[in-house]
């Protein structure tokens, strides 16, 4: 890590940092442009909202000197609204001014400020406070960068192993890898008519596909069973959404989490009937919720060894009727106004 994150700084070395500079005196502004000359590309600005353009324009300040006193917006208003803004929040804010007290240090500090530098301006102490916030910066970004990499990485490598392991379950069970497309698309169509964040939704599929992961540790001779199970035998099925969350493991990335969430909860109900924890409401995971209705739709609609295919409009009935009582009647509306596209996908994803 340390090596990468020297290539890092020397790759950064190569090209002079940007710094904006915000003072409402021209004269100011010529003085710190004189200091930090050969030291980096200076960008300045002689109010507030000018600053607050040129930190979003390209290139992005690696560092902002701000003045505290300034008409009609001042630099603490700036500094707020720049920590406030996800796109400047992370450029380190250094105030320059003659505002001097402690207090007015604290209040600099509370709003996100990494320095404070009081006028008239020492320009050996400048120079050398901007090359090492801008060093620290530097190195603060490469370390994010590495870290952000390697998540990235183990994101994917749990989502391998999940997807695997759910094939596994697939190949045990008398349902078709169609059924787990099927079932995962439509899911995918409820969560975005739902306004649900699409930065989610990858995610969300491969994790609904997994719902039945459980089934993994159920005997063959239950799971494959053609005929209505037993008491003991049904008692035996109903373990799957706990054996499925117990093999998706606790959540160490949003993935593996909904992948939990609905692997246990998916054959809970709405109205508190369901298993294995009698949830109701509100109280089961919205992708739980979700996840449960394309599911059973999906299992009425198709051929199964001890049953004929539904038609949809049955299907759909028996749907409506459940709104409410198995179904969250928020997803049941989500569902139905996405019914034509769930329909397209089923014709081309036909058993």
């Amino acid at each position: 890590m340390e090596g990468s994150m020297q290539q890092h700084e020397q790759a950064e070395a190569a090209k002079l940092p940007t710094v904006l500079a915000v003072d409402d005196s021209a004269n100011n502004l010529r003085l710190i442009r004189g200091i930090l000359a050969g030291e980096c590309e200076l960008q300045m600005a002689l109010n507030g909202k000018r600053a607050l353009e040129l930190a979003v324009s390209d290139p992005v300040p690696d560092l902002i000197l701000l003045d505290i006193m300034m008409p009609e917006m001042s630099g603490h208003e700036v500094c707020r609204r720049l920590k406030a803004d996800p796109r400047t929040r992370h450029i380190p804010v250094l105030f320059v001014t003659a505002m001097g007290d402690e207090s007015d240090e604290a209040i600099g500090f509370e709003l996100g400020a990494v320095d404070y530098i009081s006028k008239p301006i020492n320009s050996r102490l400048l120079r050398s406070r901007v090359k090492a916030h801008l060093r620290l910066h530097s190195r603060e970004l490469a370390l994010e960068s590495m870290v952000l990499e390697r998540t990235r990485s183990l994101v994917e490598a749990h989502r391998n192993a999940l997807m695997q392991l759910g094939r596994a379950a697939e190949f045990r069970d008398n349902e078709t890898g169609l059924h787990i497309e099927r079932m995962s698309r439509y899911s995918a169509l409820v969560w975005k008519q739902l306004g649900l964040p699409e930065a989610d939704i990858e995610d969300f599929r491969l994790a609904a596909g997994m719902h039945d992961l459980g089934k993994i540790g159920i005997p063959d001779h239950i799971l494959l069973k053609p005929g209505k199970l037993n008491d003991e035998e049904w008692a035996v099925m109903a373990k799957h959404p706990e054996i499925g969350a117990k093999i998706a493991g606790k959540a160490s990335s949003n993935l593996i989490m909904m992948t939990q969430q609905i692997a246990l909860t998916h054959h809970e109900k709405w109205n508190g009937r369901g298993y294995p924890h009698g949830l109701q409401g509100e109280e089961i995971p919205l992708v739980g919720r979700i996840v449960a209705l394309p599911d059973v739709f999906d299992a009425l609609t198709s051929v199964r060894p001890y049953k004929p295919a539904w038609s949809v409009e049955k299907a759909m009935e028996l749907i409506r009727s459940e709104k409410g009582e198995h179904f969250d009647p928020e997803v049941v509306d989500a569902f139905v106004a996405v019914l034509p596209e769930i329909l397209a996908l089923k014709e081309r994803l036909t058993d």
